[in-house]
């Protein structure tokens, strides 16, 4: 059972994200709050597996609250969930920390596949937001870091959205191994998670845009 904190200051939006998210299989509102003011207190004390941040609320916004759950726990997976499509918003929410990006005109099967999937590896973003995504980094240099042919398709599916589940099944090679392949890529990019592995992906032309 995935344990879910929501924070959204529009009370109704709030209201019927937790209606709907908790009637899901698998997935447990622990806690739903308007404001991150006491993020730390709630991560701590409520312990989830996925929180889904609005960027702008009363007090502290969003970004501040990513920044405070991944000192906290890095292993909490953060899907921001707003209004916002500008770039300033999505890169400080990326720094910040965070594992997804998803407009709030996201569709609420998309997003509780979302929630599932980003704690699977993936890292959820809205068509819209990776397109900018891409744009931002269309014109950064590429830079070789001598990934193997495999390395190179293994990422690309990575970037595409798919879990490790998936690319076991992709490209027919057991969990393990695609452990293996992504801890080799990691250290050649000399990155530690997946979602800096993508965003450098991107940044250096690395895969094919789609």
């Amino acid at each position: 059972m995935l344990r879910l904190i929501i924070y959204e200051d529009k009370d109704t939006l709030r209201e019927s994200l937790t209606l709907m998210l908790d009637s899901m299989d698998g997935l447990q509102v622990v806690g739903a709050f308007n404001n991150c003011d006491t993020v730390e207190q709630d991560t701590r004390q409520l312990k989830p597996d996925v929180v889904l941040m609005d960027i702008d609320m009363p007090g502290h916004n969003g970004i501040y609250g990513v920044e405070k759950i991944k000192e906290i726990n890095p292993d909490v997976n953060v899907i921001m969930h707003t209004v916002f499509d500008d770039d300033e918003k999505i890169f400080a929410s990326l720094e910040a920390g965070a594992d997804g990006y998803l407009l709030k005109s996201t569709s609420s099967l998309k997003l509780f596949d979302a929630i599932k999937d980003v704690t699977l590896g993936s890292a959820p973003i809205s068509p819209g937001v990776a397109k900018r995504v891409l744009q931002a980094f269309h014109n950064k240099p590429k830079q070789s870091f001598y990934l193997s042919q495999r390395e190179q398709q293994i990422l690309q599916l990575l970037v595409d959205g798919y879990t490790y589940k998936r690319i076991s099944a992709e490209c027919f090679i057991a969990m393990d191994t695609v452990r293996t392949h992504l801890k080799n890529i990691y250290a050649k990019l000399q990155v530690n998670t997946g979602k800096e592995a993508i965003t450098k992906a991107l940044k250096y032309r690395i895969v094919k845009e789609n």
